[in-house]
């Protein structure tokens, strides 16, 4: 059997070229997706307790996190966004709401301001490429968002990872190395499925 980060270095593009499709497909898809995740917002851990939050500010065909952003933000949670300090590191989050400024993060992403505080996120919207019913995803090669889940499960058990894909970028299964860390949940288009457990919608 191959190594398995050569298998994903095989199925990106495949996986790539298809989320580009319903990218195509779904354009109404962020919307959809905050209303199913704050439908279902006490059994994610974003009831009453304020937490604090992380997305993504989407590039190319990622869904589109503003309406989810938004959504949380008016709950009264505080939202956050990743930050890449250097290779081979976890993640940091800067704080960060709608209406707040941004600055080019480099490789076409968007990241708060450099002032803004930085956070430790308890419930995490991570992007992907695709996913399976365990909860492995496929992610863009970089594997800042493994390490940063290994790091903040390590410090917490009160940390929620939710991957947020189209319905249709699931796969029979992700090839998976040591260092892979599970989702608790999927975020869709066509509503939540809870890892290990029949789905929320």
């Amino acid at each position: 059997m191959s190594d398995p980060a050569i298998r994903k270095d095989q199925m990106r593009s495949t996986a790539a070229k298809r989320r580009k499709e319903l990218f195509t497909a779904h354009p109404d898809a962020g919307e959809t997706l905050a209303a199913h995740v704050m439908a279902s917002a006490a059994v994610l851990g974003l009831g009453d307790a304020p937490r604090i939050v992380s997305a993504f500010w989407p590039m190319g065909a990622e869904i589109d996190m503003r309406p989810l952003l938004s959504a949380v933000a008016g709950a009264g949670h505080i939202t956050a966004l990743p930050v890449v300090e250097r290779k081979n590191a976890p993640l940091i989050f800067r704080a960060w709401k709608p209406g707040d400024g941004l600055v080019d993060g480099g490789f076409g992403t968007s990241i708060p301001v450099p002032e803004a505080k930085t956070v430790m996120p308890e419930v995490l919207f991570v992007p992907l490429l695709a996913y399976d019913e365990e909860g492995f995803r496929l992610g863009y090669g970089g594997g800042f968002y493994d390490r940063t889940l290994e790091r903040l499960r390590g410090q917490s058990e009160e940390i929620t990872a939710i991957g947020v894909a189209f319905s249709g970028q699931r796969v029979d299964t992700v090839p998976r190395g040591p260092y892979d860390q599970p989702l608790d949940w999927v975020a869709s288009e066509a509503g939540l499925m809870r890892i290990g457990a029949q789905g929320v919608s």
